[in-house]
């Protein structure tokens, strides 16, 4: 049997939205979680830590296969992580170690906050946290313009500025890979509500930092190491120093498990030993 044939996938009804997840291998129980990425993207790396482990990855409300039955409802962390929590329960395989990226780091601490028995390490990687920043005033008026370059129309113009306040380097022809082009209905459907429903709620969430500190879980503030001087980098790095505890580094960028697999699976493995 190869790695990929053991997936298995399902939906859990939950208040206001059907949750699309994934679970593959056998083992301790490892959830991976992005936002807005969904479980595509996690799928290289959990198909390498599933030899092992018992890999949760899912769509996050709203997103691809995760419907909701108010399509314009607000996606929130503290929304994302009862999503979770209902799987992890569901599941019945924890405590969980938890990685979460970007908006799904997010997902995460807020995961930590709400339901600490749920998760015994909680990987947050690259959490986008604007209030961490002493600069903050300058990023509201930055999302603010941001979100109404999308809502206007222009989607590569929003993507530029995205890419600029994260301070992201793309060259252009990378740039119009990723971003160009007429993308598929579902792609510009979770694009669009990324852009109109989860990324305000998500960088401007507040973190509980006296919880955080005083959370049983084992709380890591994971970064790039690529990323530096990115936007993440600065967000992740003020959380560890709110925390007292060092950030810890993980191959490539702000989606290094997607951009080398296999390296990152081999680094996730040391900081879990």
């Amino acid at each position: 049997m190869t790695q990929t044939s053991s997936v298995t996938a399902h939906t859990l009804d939950v208040p206001g939205a059907h949750l699309y997840y994934e679970v593959r291998g056998s083992g301790p129980l490892i959830a991976m979680v992005g936002a807005p990425m969904n479980a595509a993207a996690f799928a290289p790396a959990a198909d390498l830590l599933a030899t092992d482990h018992t890999v949760l990855t899912m769509d996050p409300r709203g997103h691809q296969s995760s419907v909701l039955d108010d399509p314009e409802q607000d996606s929130t962390p503290e929304l994302r992580a009862d999503d979770l929590a209902r799987i992890l329960t569901h599941l019945d395989a924890g405590p969980a170690v938890v990685l979460g990226s970007s908006g799904g780091a997010v997902t995460t601490l807020a995961l930590v906050q709400a339901h600490p028995e749920l998760v015994s390490t909680a990987i947050a990687h690259e959490p986008p946290l604007n209030l961490l920043l002493d600069n903050r005033d300058e990023l509201r008026i930055q999302t603010t313009d941001l979100v109404a370059t999308y809502a206007g129309g222009d989607r590569i113009g929003a993507w530029r500025k995205f890419m600029a306040n994260a301070n992201i380097q793309m060259p252009e022809p990378v740039f119009q890979q990723m971003f160009g082009g007429d993308p598929a209905p579902a792609d510009l459907a979770s694009e669009r509500f990324w852009y109109l429903h989860e990324i305000e709620g998500t960088g401007w969430w507040q973190p509980d930092l006296a919880a955080l500190r005083a959370t049983p879980v084992r709380v890591v503030a994971g970064i790039g190491a690529t990323s530096t001087n990115q936007f993440c980098d600065h967000t992740t790095r003020a959380l560890a120093a709110e925390l007292g505890i060092e950030p810890t580094l993980f191959p490539g960028g702000h989606t290094g498990f997607v951009e080398d697999p296999a390296t990152f699976v081999t680094r996730l493995r040391e900081v879990l030993s």
